[in-house]
């Protein structure tokens, strides 16, 4: 069982303010209260429920708003939230959750072991974008009291797995708001209650979102800012005037354009790193629709994939900011990383042959076919990759046709409509295969569901190996079942991860406190503060 030791020592009246230099007098001696800290976005999903909505455009916003029961520390393991400790069985089928004590949401009514409850079961089970395939099976959430949930699995879930996945998959929605509602269609969705720091206050379309301070939240003393807003800015260069005049403080998860990023890196006023965003390692990724005929014919997707220079796209259309992946888990994953090669190297020779071989022989013009291509407009990148594709597909007999939507558009038309050929955007790696990635290979998961296998692409074995490694309590074992799948979809190829990629984020060095957990971007803020 994990406790906090810090909260452990407080209610004990052991934890006091001494001469130690870090005591609560003489860090207020630094800390400015109040204050705006205003970020900037570079789009809108208009869902603001993680508990249904997965998605770093989400919990960027909702994070502060909308507690989970754990987050990462700065080491970045597990850290108590709404939950203040946990156990398991040894067989993996049974966990208990204490619940913190003193949680209000913000409407005044008490958190309780029922809002988990009916949040994990008729949420993340039902309708989360990952959230469907990490609890698939949870069969009950037992509330015996107000402050322990029991979580009831048929097949055993890794401790790590389940831990790491609910720092992202695991926020908490207040039952009595949407018991007896459409849930997908509760207002909640888009004026969030949460128990966290800040309470939500309005959400102007295309605009802004603004957050204030939660008078009565359960940390004493916290939040120090008065106020967060969120400024919708799609302009590349206003987002980066608007850091430079201090409109806005921040800007997360490469939402400023690369070069704007590569030239602040020397501006003494800001910084520009991945610090604060390691645990959202992520991919350029390359969609097949194999409901199309072409593209249900294996060659054809490995001709395309051998008909793309990814190393040529890296080194001079995104300034270096990568590498070639070699598989859906990346090299900075050392638990589960298999040590591969990446799958396709760049090879038109091979690219022609193939689709000569699967029959598509080039007609009048050189072409062989027409594909329609939907960019998630998830960065500048996306855009850039898809004209890209386009030119390069453009060598090999293929003719591609962009269809430019807006974020919300683009995810419906995919993976709602399926109206697509290929698609092009961003994979996010969680921490663990099991959290976000296989979630994109295995069928199952609801229409609609974004970032899951909306693809018409069904393997067996692929589905097999997901749920094996899923359940498999010994960690050799676990990443040995990954490494088998890494293979298995490489050479399937229904997604293709084309770069291995670090989020940055440009900050002003007003800001203080500011990422210093792996999730800070689509952390709380609760301790964050700016210069006066």
């Amino acid at each position: 069982m994990y406790f906090n030791r810090r909260e452990a020592l407080k209610s004990a009246g052991i934890f006091a303010l001494g001469a130690a230099s870090w005591s609560e007098e003489a860090l207020a001696e630094t800390i400015h209260r109040g204050g705006v800290l205003t970020t900037q976005l570079n789009g809108e999903q208009r869902v603001l429920n993680p508990a249904i909505r997965a998605s770093t455009g989400v919990y960027i916003i909702t994070s502060k708003i909308v507690e989970a029961l754990v987050d990462l520390d700065a080491s970045g393991k597990p850290s108590p939230v709404l939950a203040t400790g946990w156990e398991a069985t040894p067989d993996g089928k049974t966990f208990t959750f204490k619940l913190r004590e003193g949680v209000n949401w913000h409407d005044g009514k008490p958190f309780t072991s029922a809002d988990v409850q009916y949040t994990a079961m008729e949420m993340w089970k039902k309708y989360l974008n990952y959230g469907t395939q990490l609890q698939q099976y949870l069969e009950a959430v037992d509330t015996p009291d107000a402050r322990t949930a029991i979580f009831r699995y048929s097949r055993p879930m890794p401790p790590d797995l389940l831990l790491r996945a609910l720092c992202d998959l695991g926020y908490v929605a207040p039952r009595h708001v949407f018991e007896g509602t459409n849930v997908l269609e509760n207002p909640a969705n888009t004026a969030p209650i949460g128990t966290g720091p800040f309470k939500f206050v309005r959400y102007e379309r295309g605009q802004y979102v603004i957050a204030e301070r939660n008078p009565d939240y359960w940390r004493d003393g916290f939040p120090y800012l008065d106020r967060i807003v969120w400024r919708f800015i799609t302009d590349k260069a206003a987002a980066t005037a608007a850091l430079e005049t201090g409109e806005v403080l921040t800007s997360e998860y490469n939402a400023l354009s690369l070069a704007d990023l590569d030239r602040l890196k020397s501006d003494r006023r800001y910084t520009v790193s991945s610090r604060g965003l390691e645990a959202n390692a992520f991919n350029n990724t390359l969609e097949f629709n194999c409901r199309r005929k072409e593209l249900s014919d294996v060659r054809v997707r490995r001709a395309i994939a051998h008909a793309i220079d990814v190393s040529f796209f890296i080194d001079n259309l995104i300034y270096g900011q990568g590498k070639i992946a070699t598989g859906p888990i990346p090299s900075s994953s050392t638990a589960f990383y298999p040590g591969n090669k990446p799958p396709y190297d760049f090879d038109p020779k091979k690219s022609n042959a193939l689709l000569d071989e699967a029959g598509y022989k080039r007609g009048a013009g050189g072409t062989r076919f027409s594909l329609k291509l939907v960019p998630i407009q998830n960065g500048e990148d996306v855009p850039l990759l898809a004209t890209f594709i386009q030119q390069s597909l453009q060598n090999v007999g293929i003719k591609v046709d962009i269809v430019n939507l807006d974020n919300a558009g683009a995810l419906a038309t995919v993976y709602r409509d399926w109206n697509f050929d290929l698609a092009t955007g961003w994979h996010q790696y969680r921490g663990d295969p099991a959290v976000s990635t296989t979630v994109w290979y295995r069928s199952g998961s609801p229409r609609g569901a974004p970032w899951t296998n909306q693809y018409g692409w069904q393997s067996d074995a692929v589905d097999k190996l997901v749920d094996d490694a899923a359940t498999e309590l010994d960690p050799a074992k676990r990443k040995a079942l990954y490494a088998e799948w890494v293979k298995l979809v490489n050479d399937e190829l229904p997604v293709w991860m084309m770069t291995e990629r670090s989020f940055l984020a440009a900050t002003s060095k007003k800001v203080h406190n500011d990422h210093n957990y792996p999730r800070w971007g689509s952390g709380d803020w609760h301790d964050t503060w700016v210069e006066g």
